[in-house]
Formats: C-alpha cells, sequence, structure tokens
C-alpha cells in the first residue's frame, strides 16, 4: 500500500516516544512468556540454562538463546524442532539464533519455516 494515500493519523510516527519503545518492550516480554509457557518442560529447563529472549524487528519475531557453555550450545541446537514448533505457533515467519560461548564459533541461525529441512539433516 502506498503511504502516500494514507491520512497522516495512519502513518507510523517519524520518531519513537519513550511510551512507543516502552510498549514494544513489553509486547516483545509477553511474546516470551507465551513461547516459554508454551513449551514443555525439558525446554523450558534448557532455556532456563542460557540467556534467552525475544525481539521484533519490524513484523520478524526472533528467539535469541546466548549459551554458556558449549554442553547447554549442543542441547540447545538438539532442541531446535521443538523450539521452532513451539515458536511457529506465535509467528511462522520466526527465526531462531542461537550463540555458543565467546570464542566457540559463530551463531546459528534458523527461519522457522527451514526446520524441517534441518530435522532431516539431524
Amino acid at each position: 500500500m502506498n503511504k502516500a494515500f494514507l491520512p497522516p493519523d495512519d502513518l507510523p510516527p517519524v520518531q519513537l516516544t519513550p511510551h512507543d519503545k516502552f510498549m514494544r518492550v513489553e509486547f516483545e516480554r509477553g511474546i516470551g512468556r507465551c513461547f516459554y509457557q508454551a513449551c514443555d518442560q525439558i525446554t523450558q529447563a534448557l532455556l532456563s540454562n542460557c540467556q534467552w529472549y525475544v525481539t521484533l524487528n519490524a513484523s520478524l519475531v526472533t528467539l535469541i538463546i546466548d549459551c554458556p557453555d558449549i554442553v547447554a550450545y549442543w542441547h540447545i541446537v538438539s532442541n531446535i524442532p521443538q523450539l521452532g514448533n513451539h515458536l511457529q505457533r506465535i509467528s511462522p515467519e520466526a527465526k531462531i539464533r542461537v550463540y555458543p560461548p565467546t570464542g566457540k564459533g559463530m551463531p546459528f541461525e534458523i527461519s522457522v519455516n527451514e526446520i524441517s529441512a534441518y530435522r532431516d539433516w539431524l
């Protein structure tokens, strides 16, 4: 849709206010809570061993997981199909990005709609 045809009240703000930023953070926290509560106990335990959060950029939901050690990283990466299944219920275009411990490699990133190919690879 061409923004030139929209009335000014229907256009996004030129600059975000502190209230807009607060609402976005609260929305991301709410998505994170819904995601975590939808996970089974094993997945919740795996996530509890890592730092994780959900971020929203434009309309793309991304689950970010920062693993403290290589064992946690391996467990999380092995659990990608389950994580993707829960995240896909929130957004079919979501992504998962898993960071290994510092100095142990590059982040692993996958879109939830690519997980079926990943599952076959496992």
